[in-house]
């Protein structure tokens, strides 16, 4: 429940920040347009008449953000399928970033680890070095604990306890991928969709006119590809977040692997030195 909440939230941040810059947008298109309202007023207002003799140059286009082409993209792609590909956007990436901040705190220094978990054997035995292992954040640590508690019954069964738990941990890691992995499939898939609905609707409107119009053709084109354009660019994100993410799992797993060797190894050496 806890883990839906915190996702749910970073749902909630990525759209409001979104919805403020769309409106700061707005707002400052609507400040411009009135300051150049009242300034082409006040100068028709200071002008002195005279005849007119020239031509009057042309003022100079300002260019558009990238924000507002963005925005200008968006709404002609039409906002039944543009809205759902945002969604997809919005909640991959708040899973991602979710599943970022949670391997990274999963990451332990295992050699500091063994080193302290050792020194514990050593000094206070098993019950000490589990209690090393249950200050200690991390999946790591949490098979040490599990292996420690068998330490009685054997190195067979510390083996076998160390590979069943590390199996639990591994999931515990993939939470969530699935998630990732279905958005950037659904994501392109709604853009053909919207494509192809939006080709439906271009050759509606030739049969309805009668004519082949070339500019009838190519803006009905042109709001058909655009949901298909913005569920490659969500698919595309998607993916880095997502191959970032499988690296990282890949890496705790294998220094999962290597520790658990090398605390059945010292062990062993324990139970040799007694």
């Amino acid at each position: 429940m806890k883990k839906l909440f915190n996702i749910l939230m970073l749902a909630g941040i990525l759209t409001f920040a979104y919805g403020n810059a769309f409106a700061q947008d707005t707002s400052d298109t609507t400040e411009v347009a009135s300051d150049t309202t009242m300034a082409d007023t006040a100068a028709v207002e200071t002008a002195a008449p005279e005849p007119v003799a020239a031509a009057v140059e042309p003022e100079p286009e300002t260019e558009a953000s990238f924000h507002q082409v963005v925005k200008e993209q968006f709404i002609d792609g039409g906002p039944t399928f543009m809205g759902i590909v945002l969604l997809c956007l919005i909640l991959g990436l708040a899973i991602s970033i979710e599943r970022i901040i949670h391997l990274n705190l999963a990451t332990t220094n295992v050699k500091k680890l063994l080193a302290n978990v050792e020194d514990a054997l050593n000094a206070g035995g098993v019950e000490a070095a589990k209690e090393v292992c249950r200050n200690t954040r991390g999946p790591v640590a949490s098979i040490f604990v599990q292996g420690l508690m068998r330490m009685s019954e054997g190195i067979e069964m510390v083996e076998k306890s160390i590979i069943s738990y590390g199996s639990v941990e591994m999931g515990k890691l993939e939470r969530g991928m699935v998630w990732i992995s279905l958005f950037i499939s659904l994501a392109p898939m709604l853009g053909f969709m919207g494509t192809v609905i939006g080709m439906i609707g271009a050759f509606d409107a030739i049969a309805e006119a009668g004519d082949v119009s070339p500019s009838l053709v190519a803006g009905g084109i042109k709001v058909a590809l655009l949901t298909t354009v913005g569920g490659l660019i969500v698919a595309v994100i998607l993916q880095l977040f997502y191959n970032y993410l499988v690296s990282k799992i890949d890496s705790l797993v294998n220094n999962m692997e290597d520790a658990s060797i090398s605390l059945v190894d010292m062990l062993v050496r324990h139970n040799l030195s007694k």
